[in-house]
């Protein structure tokens, strides 16, 4: 009977694997929202045309999360890090492919128990295939 694999193990296991691209069009309301959340009042983004670059982070990331939490043997995991390169605005209308993937994972034991270290990469690309943005960032979870 085969073994089935502990939580870390799964995530080992998806460690350099892309995962499936997703789709998502950039509606007006939707800069709106995020600029008024993060009370940025550049009014380059007032009129929801143009989203700053901060606006990445939205984009997939909760999907991504979701799908990362059914993996996961972690009670709680906190954000580390986040580094963005932005290439050019995404805009109203444009059509965003978001590609995640786990580029390390690395175990220690903490004062709370087993920690692990988990980098993840996503790029952006709009419907020209032109790369608007990468994102990398770095959890922990215990």
């Amino acid at each position: 009977m085969a073994e089935t694999l502990s939580g870390i193990e799964k995530l080992k296991a998806k460690v350099g694997v892309r995962w499936q691209p997703r789709e998502y069009t950039i509606e007006g309301e939707m800069i709106r929202r995020f600029t008024r959340a993060v009370g940025d009042p550049n009014p380059l983004w007032k009129d929801g045309t143009t989203a700053p670059p901060t606006f990445t982070l939205a984009t997939g990331f909760e999907q991504f999360v979701e799908d990362l939490m059914k993996l996961t043997p972690f009670n709680t995991v906190f954000m580390g890090s986040t580094e963005i390169e932005s290439y050019q605005p995404m805009k109203l209308g444009d059509v965003i492919t978001v590609v995640f993937e786990i580029s390390n994972l690395r175990e220690r034991k903490g004062q709370m128990g087993r920690m692990a270290f988990l980098t993840f990469e996503s790029t952006y690309k709009n419907q020209e295939q032109a790369l608007v943005a990468k994102c990398r960032q770095m959890v922990i979870g215990y």
